[in-house]
């Protein structure tokens, strides 16, 4: 065992720990969830820690050997290591400030031990005044928050929003000539091309990407440097603009310091923008799977126009029986995404003055939300859509038979004969086509051409056109 001492106090701590006695005293303050630190926000706050050393040995801040020893922790911890050293819970002290000393500790035990020294001999090396010099809790969480949020987007969910695109994309071009019913209130509608209906989804997805793109300019600013108040107290006059700089070198994403530093460490904006954004992103995804679990409802008893892959089976008791679990899992996610956004809305207006204290909550929901809807959408596409068929007979049958046919012929029997027809079709069981040329409202030839499903499904422009293209 060490002893370490704080403001507080001494404490013991087994030797092999790389956090220390401020980290140890959060563990104890804050057993609620069991849920530790996102690997993604772990890399932020380090991505944080490696730049300011960078930066502060540059200015003279700092010791040039104590930046560079700081720096290399920082890419063993980015580089995996040390991970199980992050260990305060999700839910903990307001702003941040158990988990952002946890990272400090780390960092500086791991520097001290690169340097020869003891782990806890801060005389030397400080997580204070070393690893943490320039920086307050205060500017490093929403700035971890802004990166932590870029990194997730550019591996997680960017990635698998195009994939999940592409793959519609090509549903779209297998199957456009399959025609069938369209469904309004889920009462039979006008044909409709299969074709279309995924190339309407790749569209609203890559719409959805704009958007989510869009609102992710805002965590491009960022109010490091602002200290522990946005005046910038204690930190050297080029300190932030460098800081940026290095930090757009780290993540290869351009990033500026915020023109108002207090603004930006105060308000939580951007991150509502961007979980807004993934809501919407969740809602229509959500929608989406479940008309998924709708056209491929059956198998004799319910649409069955699509067949998505068997993955596992459905049932403790029923043999043979399969289940549209990747579409069931993905509402399940959708539902907890936009519970986060929530959740992110209240905590972003219960800040006071100069500092928002829900900030842990923020960082840990938003980051995750991100990450869901990255996984999910990657899974669904590999093991749900670009598995996925089509049933062209049934659809057709389901089109052929379609009361809402009737519709194409308003303008040439009237409004009140198509209703006629229809209700004599649904009572008697014979076919729009059957009733329309016993009634003589028009000849095989004309009935021929308006009741065409090929035409009447077409839509205007090219049926290639790739909704993923702007």
């Amino acid at each position: 065992m060490r002893t370490e001492k704080d403001s507080m106090g001494e404490r013991q701590l087994p030797d092999e720990t790389y956090y220390g006695i401020q980290t140890l005293r959060a563990t104890e303050n804050f057993p609620i969830s069991g849920l530790k630190p996102l690997s993604t926000y772990v890399d932020a706050c380090v991505l944080i820690k490696k730049a300011t050393a960078r930066v502060n040995g540059e200015l003279g801040c700092i010791p040039t050997d104590i930046s560079q020893v700081i720096i290399q922790a920082a890419d063993e911890v980015l580089q995996g290591n040390w991970r199980d050293q992050f260990v305060v819970d999700v839910y903990q002290a307001g702003a941040g400030t158990s988990h952002h000393m946890n990272v400090n500790e780390v960092l500086a035990n791991r520097a001290l031990e690169l340097l020869g020294g003891e782990k806890g001999d801060y005389a030397r090396l400080s997580p204070n005044d070393h690893v943490n010099y320039g920086q307050s809790t205060n500017d490093v969480i929403p700035t971890a928050i802004r990166i932590g949020g870029l990194l997730a987007l550019e591996r997680s969910l960017y990635p698998s929003l195009a994939g999940a695109i592409a793959t519609l994309d090509n549903k779209a071009r297998e199957y456009q000539d399959v025609v069938r019913s369209g469904r309004t209130h889920l009462q039979d509608a006008v044909p409709v091309r299969m074709g279309e209906t995924f190339r309407a989804w790749a569209q609203i997805l890559a719409d959805h990407l704009v958007r989510i793109e869009t609102a992710a300019q805002d965590l491009t600013l960022l109010g490091l440097g602002g200290s522990a108040a946005g005046t910038g107290l204690n930190t050297h006059p080029r300190y932030r603009f460098r800081v940026a700089e290095v930090l757009s070198e780290l993540i290869d994403h351009p990033l500026q310091t915020a023109p108002h530093l207090m603004a930006a460490m105060q308000s939580m904006a951007p991150f509502v923008n961007v979980s807004g954004a993934l809501r919407n992103l969740a809602q229509d995804l959500a929608k989406m799977s479940h008309d998924l679990r709708l056209l491929d409802s059956g198998p004799n008893t319910g649409f069955k126009e699509l067949q998505l892959p068997p993955v596992q089976p459905g049932s403790s008791i029923m043999p043979g029986k399969y289940n549209p679990v990747m579409a069931e899992m993905t509402s399940m996610v959708c539902f907890q995404v936009m519970g986060y956004d929530t959740a992110i809305a209240f905590a972003a207006q219960a800040g006071q003055l100069e500092l928002n204290v829900m900030m842990p909550l923020i960082a840990f929901n938003l980051i995750h939300s991100i990450e869901l809807l990255g996984n999910t959408l990657n899974a669904l596409t590999l093991r749900g859509l670009k598995g996925l068929t089509v049933q062209s007979d049934r659809c057709t049958a389901y089109a052929e038979s379609s009361l809402a046919l009737v519709t194409a012929l308003n303008p040439h029997i009237g409004y009140l004969n198509a209703a006629a027809v229809a209700k004599e079709s649904l009572e008697t069981g014979k076919t729009l086509r059957q009733i329309v040329l016993e009634k003589g409202l028009m000849s095989e030839e004309a009935l021929a051409q308006v009741l065409d499903l090929a035409k009447m499904s077409a839509m205007p422009g090219k049926p290639s056109e790739n909704a993923s293209q702007p």
